[in-house]
């Protein structure tokens, strides 16, 4: 964690970026090519999208537009909810590839474990979309599989019903919301955290005094703790903005580290306002 260009290893030995930006929300193409160039300028080099933002084209138009050779970039998306299933779920990775303009995608993930028409049979849903993203591995049009939202429940189903095992889970994770229990079957299993929103408190932890008086310590804005908080529990956050500026900003977490006491008292921090999704729900 000493800089933005570190990596951590995937289960199948591939190596990912520990930080990365995030798309969700950002379809205007002038403002998708800002934000990753800055990204990039910054050192990013993991960009996160999926189906379900609609900005795959996009995204694969500004990836070429960044200053970097696209290989050098680490691209993720995720199959949309609709696409669940073998054959959809087979096609929509062939239409992200074509969308995104790539050979291969870095990483693939199942975006929600229970889906709308199929919640009754959430179990063999997953197992037979889950087999898609296998095929597609093996024939070399992603180079990592993984899954997102997913609780243990979830994972333990495909764990006893797959022949390749998810490499990554990208799931809510900040102060207020660390789902500790999953966290824990993924480090066991050996599978990559990723925190999505990992931002999400910022307006409350700003009003928060002890936070207050780490922002004077630190010299760091609340979103560069947040960030930092992310990364100091291992997990891989996916920071988002349509900002160049903000973005720029995110990246200085890796001069500075929160002490343990300090830490501990982020850890305690609960907020009404946030709790983990409700996964159970048909999306």
């Amino acid at each position: 964690m000493e800089s933005i260009c570190d990596t951590v290893e995937l289960n199948n030995g591939v190596r990912m970026p520990i930080y990365g930006l995030g798309t969700s929300g950002n379809k205007d193409q002038t403002v998708c090519n800002d934000t990753i160039k800055a990204a990039v300028e910054a050192g990013y080099r993991l960009i996160d999208t999926a189906q379900m933002y609609g900005n795959e084209v996009q995204v694969g138009k500004a990836i070429r537009q960044a200053g970097i050779a696209v290989e050098e970039l680490f691209i993720t998306s995720k199959v949309d909810n609709p696409n669940h299933g073998y054959e959809a779920a087979s096609q929509a990775i062939d239409e992200s590839l074509e969308k995104l303009g790539l050979d291969a995608i870095d990483l693939y993930l199942i975006h929600w474990p229970v889906v709308k028409g199929r919640g009754e049979n959430w179990q063999e849903d997953n197992i037979e979309t889950w087999r898609a993203l296998e095929d597609a591995y093996e024939a070399g049009k992603i180079r990592a599989i993984g899954v997102s939202n997913f609780m243990v429940k979830h994972l333990k189903n495909l764990l006893a019903n797959c022949r390749i095992k998810p490499m990554v889970n990208q799931i809510r994770l900040h102060p207020g919301v660390l789902q500790e229990e999953t966290v824990a079957f993924c480090e066991k299993e050996q599978i990559i955290v990723e925190a999505w929103s990992p931002l999400s408190p910022i307006k409350q932890m700003s009003e928060d005094e002890k936070v207050k008086a780490m922002t004077e310590k630190y010299g760091k804005s609340v979103a560069q703790l947040l960030l930092r908080f992310s990364l100091q529990h291992n997990f891989v956050p996916l920071t988002k903005s349509a900002h160049p500026e903000r973005v720029t900003e995110n990246a200085e977490i890796f001069d500075f580290e929160i002490s343990k006491e300090d830490m501990d008292y982020l850890n305690k921090l609960k907020f009404d306002d946030f709790e983990a999704p409700d996964v159970d729900i048909e999306r």
